[in-house]
């Protein structure tokens, strides 16, 4: 059988090639909404090399081998499946320069399914329905994180430190900056794998080795635990909130002790910054609000500011309630009941959620970045906020389910305690005023593309 499939790129060959060089391609290229775990990786494309990972076949996992051959830069890659679903698997990349200078990026696969003409009949449609699904979410990455490293071409690539890395975020924001001939470190609680660029610290004991960070360009910090993955007791509560602020200004104060300071130092926040505010629209300039979150908020920013004290260019990041993930966060916790017809509206419904799809969260965060003249918070959500009750129609609209039976708050109080409640019926109307002062260009500034996009359900 076989399946080809054309992405236009807004850039030369050359780029185009060197960013599927990149170990982060693979994470990029993977359907978005499948949790892709990666094995194991051979730094190049050079024949011999071979990607090891597995991905969701139905409830089982199933490992996939692909080993290259017919590297031929910048110009072609091929691979074979050595293990893997299919009976057979041969992929051709093909980068072909266009008139105007850009790229097109010719993909075609040879493949053949177990038990011959039966495997075909039987399910030839939906595997070629699943691959055409694949490389429409390939294409629309690759196109959009070229444009967006393009936009920034003209500087320099910069030495970058991650913290919370391992995390929903971080994972996308890594490979990002990875493809985009960024260094990408990691800074992690454990021991370094050897041969990895990374660095250990203990945040929990203070520990940081001051002389491991010198050097770096960037340093960005995601880290803290999990806010909606547990009930809410007084310990879960503290943990909450130390294992951000603790970790906050154990990196601020080491980064203002250096010699070689840092530009740049980017801080998570959350638009929990300003608590539940009914209908008010809610900017940067707003007041901070009451509450458990916001006061997190509020001292997980304060932790900063020895940095910014010592002349470090400091960003907080105040990312919307839920980032657009299938894998994962707040969307990934209501697909299962909305696949099933229960994903109706929390109460009422008249609570608004702002919201962001992920290509966006990390678009913006490489804005500020790169951009010098960028400091203090920004709100990282789409233009678009939305009642609880409208997105929970356009999720059901977009997975083809019905969604108008409510759930009582006090349901969600039983299942989840008071983090679900605060999770699902505060109400923050925020607006990215300052992103689009800045003149940042969103991907997705309406909800159902966003979501068909996320979830791989064009029309």
């Amino acid at each position: 059988m076989l399946y080809t499939h054309t992405t236009q790129v807004p850039d030369d060959v050359k780029t185009t090639f060197d960013w599927h060089e990149h170990k982060g391609s693979f994470r990029r290229l993977m359907p978005p909404w499948e949790n892709v775990e990666e094995v194991r990786s051979d730094p190049t494309l050079e024949d011999g090399s071979e990607r090891i990972f597995r991905f969701p076949m139905g409830p089982i996992k199933l490992q996939w081998i692909a080993r290259h051959k017919g590297y031929n830069p910048p110009h072609a890659f091929e691979d074979d499946m050595i293990k893997g679903p299919f009976k057979s698997w041969h992929h051709v990349h093909a980068f072909v320069e266009n008139d105007d200078g850009t790229c097109r990026v010719e993909d075609t696969v040879n493949f053949s399914v177990p038990l011959g003409a039966l495997g075909r009949l039987v399910a030839g449609r939906s595997i070629h329905k699943r691959i055409h699904r694949m490389f429409t979410a390939r294409g629309n990455r690759l196109t959009r994180d070229i444009a967006r490293h393009k936009e920034f071409k003209h500087l320099a690539r910069k030495k970058i430190l991650i913290a919370g890395s391992s995390g929903l975020i971080g994972r996308q924001l890594v490979a990002f900056l990875d493809t985009g001939g960024h260094e990408v470190w990691r800074l992690v609680r454990r021991t370094p794998k050897k041969g990895a660029q990374e660095l250990q610290w203990d945040p929990a004991n203070g520990t940081l080795d001051a002389s491991s960070v010198e050097g770096f360009d960037a340093v960005i910090h995601l880290g803290g635990a999990g806010i909606g993955d547990k009930r809410w007791s007084k310990a879960r509560m503290k943990l909450i909130k130390t294992s951000r602020t603790e970790s906050t200004a154990l990196l601020a104060k080491t980064l203002a002790s250096l010699k070689k300071k840092p530009e740049v130092f980017l801080v998570a926040s959350a638009i929990g910054f300003y608590g539940n505010r009914g209908d008010e629209e809610l900017t940067e300039a707003s007041s901070p609000g009451e509450g458990f979150l916001s006061e997190t908020c509020i001292a997980w920013e304060a932790a900063a500011q020895p940095a910014k004290d010592a002349g470090i260019r400091t960003l907080h990041s105040r990312t919307a309630g839920i980032v657009l993930d299938a894998t994962g966060g707040g969307l990934g916790t209501m697909l299962l009941p909305a696949k099933m017809g229960a994903g109706g509206p929390i109460g009422r419904g008249k609570q608004w959620l702002s919201w962001i799809s992920m290509d966006d969260e990390i678009y913006a965060m490489h804005h500020l970045l790169m951009t010098e003249a960028c400091e203090g918070a920004y709100n990282l959500a789409a233009p678009e906020a939305v009642r609880q009750k409208k997105f929970a129609k356009v999720l059901g609209k977009v997975l083809r389910r019905p969604a108008f039976i409510p759930t009582p708050p006090f349901g969600v109080w039983i299942l989840f305690g008071k983090m679900g409640v605060t999770l699902t019926t505060d109400s923050g109307r925020v607006a990215p005023t300052r992103l689009q002062e800045l003149g940042y260009r969103f991907e997705h500034s309406t909800l159902e593309p966003a979501l068909r996009d996320t979830l791989g359900m064009w029309r």
